[in-house]
């Protein structure tokens, strides 16, 4: 899990919605895109959810970005004046750890976020530029995954682009790639790219991370529906439906299903749509890779990047790493 971009579209929301659940219901097996979890209410759960004992990437990618943020910053700076930007930006609580180190190196530094949440980026800018003396938020409205264009940078300026938060592990591999080369194409040589990538590791630490025992992670996923009970005019029965996760060590992912406990038939009022559901039959809501050993570094040379420097918790557990465009 991570915060998901919703499509930015000149369609209203509703329509958007309902696009998404006509198409995802009505292929074999269901789906459903996970930027649906991120309502008012899945929001809310998804931090309570970074704030799990079993949750360990917020954590561990925090206490990366604390220890090497110096040293993040003069890799990508490389003897120029550096300027930031963000893929996904959200609240943009551990960016904080790298805008102060910018400020702390250069005295000052510009921060572009870009995300689909007007009022998000706001709230952030808000708290950043009061808390750190020294950074200029410059806020973006852009899907990243569909199309990301920044400003040109001075000739004595590097751009650093921040993607972590491990997002890029709910994209598919071929997804993900695209991605990418979307970044390096707005990119000039000597600009760079830090990643955030959560590593592969015990299946059972994997799926605890999926599965709290609180049962927080259910609730986030089960939100999906309420959403589209509201939505939607659906009539979805949560004690109905259950939270699976599955760990498919084929495609190196976690997986995240809703699972219906029995048979049954779902309306969707505002699509006039009936879905059929066979008992055990599921609705996969999100994926989440997994990288192995050397991953990363050809993900990169795929997308125009060269690997430059990786830092790592003492557990081999998570990962953020820089490549600079090339």
């Amino acid at each position: 899990m991570s915060t998901i971009v919703s499509p930015v579209s000149a369609r209203p929301v509703s329509e958007q919605i309902s696009g998404a659940v006509r198409k995802g219901l009505g292929c074999q097996p269901k789906s459903l895109p996970p930027w649906l979890f991120y309502d008012e209410k899945g929001s809310s759960l998804f931090e309570q959810i970074t704030e799990l004992p079993e949750y360990y990437l917020t954590r561990i990618e925090r206490a990366i970005l604390t220890t090497h943020a110096a040293a993040m910053i003069a890799a990508a700076a490389s003897g120029k004046r550096l300027r930031i930007a963000e893929l996904g930006a959200g609240s943009a609580d551990k960016t904080r750890l790298l805008l102060a180190a910018a400020v702390q190196r250069q005295g000052s530094v510009l921060y572009e976020p870009v995300d689909v949440s007007a009022s998000a980026l706001e709230s952030a800018r808000q708290r950043i530029e009061r808390e750190i003396e020294g950074v200029q938020v410059a806020p973006r409205v852009e899907d990243y995954t569909i199309d990301f264009e920044l400003d040109t940078a001075g000739p004595d300026e590097r751009r650093l682009v921040l993607y972590i938060g491990s997002s890029i592990g709910n994209f598919e591999p071929d997804q993900a790639l695209r991605i990418l080369q979307g970044v390096r194409a707005g990119l000039k040589q000597g600009d760079g790219l830090l990643l955030g990538v959560d590593l592969v590791k015990n299946p059972a630490r994997l799926l605890a991370a999926y599965d709290d025992a609180a049962g927080v992670t259910a609730a986030f996923n089960l939100n999906l529906l309420l959403r589209l009970n509201r939505d939607l005019d659906a009539d979805f029965n949560l004690d109905a439906f259950a939270h699976r996760a599955i760990w498919n060590e084929a495609k190196s992912r976690i997986e995240m299903h809703l699972e219906s406990q029995t048979r049954q038939t779902v309306r969707i009022a505002a699509l006039d749509l009936d879905v059929e559901f066979a008992a055990g039959e599921t609705i996969h809501s999100e994926n989440s890779y997994k990288y192995r050993p050397g991953e990363v570094k050809k993900l990169f040379a795929a997308s125009g990047f060269a690997l430059s420097e990786s830092w790592t918790d003492a557990q081999g557990w998570f990962e953020v790493d820089f490549g600079r465009a090339i």
